[in-house]
């Protein structure tokens, strides 16, 4: 400690003598806190354990106040609620109660299996999961699913070393890539054999303008008043044999993981962009799913079956947009797909059909917008913006939705060993602090947390919708939702109010639905009764599960960390300039707030001079003790853009009209 330091701390003890050995009213609140923030540092679950000198630079502490930072140390450590371990390093004591802190992982939500999440945030992206959202200021570790032990983190400054760190196995192993470049480039006609013939269905993929490996493609006609719907998908198990060095590398890493800077793939670019790639104008083997849809949108018929096809046509989502909404802005497009644009017209018909469908059993609609982050050549980022729906995507994506609930309710009231993909009712406790905060804004809400029903949190969101509340509500009740899994139980999915539901539509980025292809093989060719398969599927799926949900859960991660370091890298380029934005999250040591761009910053608690500020956690609010000044979640602010590290994945703002830094 400074001579400077220890002057001012003498000063403080000698005043709080005078006082009787309590602090003056107002110093005693704002120990306490302090105390709090510190405690929901200790508490948030990404922190590793830290000196009080890093924790200070973290919470961007001045020289001259972390005197006061030590007090806190040392009351909490006294109180029974943190301890000092090897090091000096301070962590929560595993004794004391668990402290909310900000920044619940809920990038696995019901909002992520919308569709699969075709349209992230890179047009090539088919749905690794959402990306999602995670808005906690990571201030700790790497962690992976089911790790009890957790990486400190390292000063990454661009995405290689972000891919190193989580071990990202990059190169294929010499004997898979060989597995693979021995796979033909076309479909050989003994391939054909005992498959159903459908080339000369009109077919597309629908598809952003740069992916290249096009694992689904979909038809329709009609019959009567009834529609034909056919999603056609590639089938990578004819190419991918179990057991096989292919088949265990592709288990091993689970699905591909999509980066702002590259593309980590599942399966070798021979396979992923070649023969498994629903290419125009080539045949292709398929697993297609073929459903008989009713007026009332209900599947009445179905068949799953090995097929042959023949894509007419490689659309993009923003030509087929066009084509659905601004036909008249567009005649060429219209003149250069005469041929297909009934059959577009019938699929948003039928889209617009499913969705409502959904709507009506309850299935939850979160609307936020993915970002999308534009590099030039050299890997810099020049742009950022949200990376929004639209009538294409959301047809594919309900198409996509239905095959995957057909597929999961014909395995499972056959109760043949499947994977499916589940998402459990919300948390209790999460769920019923939410619902009281919202009773608080005065919106009518007739369930208690332990009976939600999706249809419940509908109505809520419907009843904002366009309301300045929505943004804040629907954050909170994203929050707290369960993150959803694969497993070999078929217990339901709660964000989309489906009984059944599994990942069939994605063999060639993600291991379930390569494995469930193979199941379904099977019980097609009559192989499951034969040689104990059954059985033997029994036995190894729920490690296939298992291993699936840790992989994409680190595969998020990933993803998550690379957005945010290029966010901050970003922003580098914007010090000084000021946004409009609303705050996302609030915390004991400040305030997150979004900007329009959906890059996202901390305004500390230290940054507000104005007044004492304290958290009060039940309504998500700083509250000013004098003037009674409040930042809560949803309200709109203006800030400046003050710092930004990359290598920590954090950006600092001020709010306008405060200084740049704390005296």
């Amino acid at each position: 400690m400074s001579r400077k330091s220890k002057k001012e701390y003498a000063k403080k003890k000698k005043d709080m003598q005078a006082h009787r050995g309590k602090p003056r009213r107002r110093d005693q609140q704002l120990f306490k806190n302090r105390k709090k923030m510190i405690l929901d540092l200790l508490s948030s679950k990404n922190y590793v354990p830290m000196r009080a000198k890093d924790m200070a630079m973290l919470l961007q502490i001045p020289r001259n106040q972390r005197y006061e930072l030590a007090e806190v140390l040392e009351e909490l450590v006294k109180e029974g609620k943190a301890d000092i371990i090897a090091g000096g390093k301070y962590q929560k004591c595993r004794s004391a109660g668990t402290v909310p802190a900000h920044g619940e992982d809920y990038s696995d939500s019901p909002y992520q299996d919308r569709g699969a999440g075709r349209f992230r945030n890179r047009p090539e992206h088919r749905g690794a999961g959402q990306k999602g959202r995670e808005k906690d200021r990571r201030n700790g570790s790497f962690r992976r699913d089911g790790d009890q032990e957790k990486k400190p983190r390292l000063q990454t400054m661009n995405i290689q070393d972000v891919v190193d760190v989580y071990e990202l196995p990059e190169e294929f192993p010499p004997k898979v890539q060989q597995m693979a470049c021995r796979c033909p480039q076309s479909v050989i006609p003994n391939d054909f054999d005992g498959r159903l013939d459908l080339r000369d269905w009109q077919m597309v993929t629908i598809d952003g303008e740069d992916a290249k490996d096009l694992d689904d493609a979909v038809s329709l006609t009609m019959d009567g008043d009834c529609y034909l719907l056919g999603v056609h998908i590639a089938d990578v198990s004819n190419y991918v044999q179990a057991g096989s060095a292919l088949d265990k590398e592709a288990l091993k890493r689970g699905t591909s993981v999509y980066l702002p800077d590259r593309v980590i793939p599942m399966l070798p670019r021979e396979l992923s962009n070649g023969i498994c790639s629903l290419n125009q104008g080539e045949d292709r083997l398929a697993l297609s799913c073929l459903m008989k849809v009713s007026p009332d949108g209900q599947v009445t018929e179905h068949r799953i079956a090995e097929t042959v096809i023949h894509v007419d046509r490689r659309m993009t989502y923003t030509a087929v947009n066009r084509i659905l909404t601004e036909p008249e802005q567009y005649p060429e497009l219209m003149k250069e797909y005469e041929v297909l644009v009934p059959m577009f017209q019938r699929m948003a018909e039928l889209s617009a059909l499913l969705r409502s469908c959904r709507q009506k059993r309850g299935a939850i609609e979160f609307e936020f917008p993915e970002s999308k982050i534009v590099l030039d050549e050299e890997g810099t980022p020049v742009d950022i913006y949200p990376y929004e729906s639209n009538t294409a995507t959301r047809l594919i994506e309900d198409f996509m939705l239905l095959a995957n609930e057909t597929v999961a309710k014909e395995y499972c009231t056959r109760e043949i060993p499947f994977v499916y993909r589940t998402h459990e009712k919300p948390d209790r406790e999460k769920m019923e602090g939410a619902l009281e905060f919202i009773r608080g804004l005065g919106i009518p809400v007739s369930k208690k947390g332990h009976d939600i029903t999706p249809a419940e949190v509908q109505k809520i969101l419907a009843g904002l919708d366009g309301t300045a509340k929505e943004p804040l509500v629907s954050r909170l009740l994203l929050r707290s939702m369960s993150r959803a899994v694969y497993s070999t139980e078929c217990i339901g999915h709660f964000g989309l109010a489906a009984k059944y539901y599994c990942h069939f539509t994605s063999p060639i980025r993600r291991y379930p639905d390569l494995q469930i292809h193979r199941i379904i093989k099977d019980d097609l060719r009559g192989r499951l009764e034969k040689g104990g398969r059954i059985a033997g599927y029994a036995r190894m799926l729920p490690a296939v599960a298992s291993q699936s949900s840790s992989m994409e859960q680190r595969a998020q991660e990933v993803e998550r960390e690379a957005v945010k370091l290029k966010k901050a890298e970003y922003m580098m380029e914007h010090l000084g300039e000021e946004y409009d934005g609303v705050i996302s999250g609030v915390t004991g040591w400040g305030f997150y707030v979004e900007l329009p761009n959906t890059v996202e910053g901390l305004v500390h608690i230290m940054s507000l001079r104005d007044d004492y500020y304290e958290f009060d956690e039940e309504n998500y609010q700083l509250v000013g003790e004098v003037t009674g000044r409040r930042f809560c979640m949803g309200q709109k602010v203006r800030i400046r853009v003050k710092d930004a590290a990359p290598a920590n994945r954090t950006i600092d703002f001020v709010l306008s009209g405060e200084p740049d830094s704390i005296e």
